[in-house]
């Protein structure tokens, strides 16, 4: 096992004792979404809300413990492994960092989560693009579309674009926490216009190369 997943697996260890130790603190029910305007919407019973995200991490984990070893261009892979066992940790980092906030909120603490979560988004995002401008063709990691995979030169151009894209997201993503009313969106919109604007992009690509 490769260093990267070792200390993924590390966190979805750790995230299952916090679940664990906390069991019988928590109430019987714990907050479990919040609308955009950052209000409780949603609650779960505190068996779900202690370990629906450790083990949504753990099937995570799994599964990109397999990608690397089951994807027909798996080559491709191993050229920019580095990049995506860091992504690994940063997800599931993330996620654990979600699921504390859940948490504290249920024993109390009271907080904007949207604006908790902005500087969270802006490096999960920052580093999708280093990863994605880093990537080579595969059927799992990256901005795929019958364009992108039908062209190494049409993949490369896309994700040297849209690496420079979710940095820009990423950037974006911070001004949530100067205007906080507007987090979600400094999170989302971008997110979309990236999305499209790639997909668009790829398509033109593929043309301009077949012309």
């Amino acid at each position: 096992m490769r260093n990267g997943e070792i200390a993924v697996l590390l966190l979805v260890i750790i995230s299952f004792i916090i679940g664990i130790y906390l069991y019988p603190q928590m109430p019987a029910s714990m907050a479990s979404h919040w609308n955009a305007q950052g209000i409780v919407d949603g609650y779960m019973s505190k068996f779900w809300g202690l370990f629906l995200m450790p083990i949504i991490s753990f099937a995570l984990f799994l599964l990109f413990l397999a990608i690397p070893r089951i994807d027909p261009l798996k080559k491709n892979i191993q050229k920019f492994r580095k990049y995506f066992d860091i992504f690994i940790i940063i997800i599931i980092a993330f996620l654990l960092y979600l699921y504390l906030l859940t948490i504290f909120w249920s024993l109390g603490f009271m907080f904007s989560m949207i604006l908790m979560l902005s500087p969270a988004f802006a490096i999960l995002f920052y580093y999708a693009g280093i990863l994605t401008e880093n990537a080579k063709r595969n059927w799992f990691i990256g901005i795929r579309t019958p364009w992108t995979m039908s062209s190494d030169k049409v993949w490369d151009k896309t994700h040297k674009l849209g690496g420079l894209l979710f940095k820009l997201c990423g950037i974006i993503a911070l001004f949530g926490m100067l205007l906080p009313d507007y987090a979600l969106l400094f999170v989302i919109i971008p997110a979309v216009v990236l999305v499209v604007y790639t997909v668009v992009y790829s398509y033109f690509e593929y043309k301009k190369i077949k012309k």
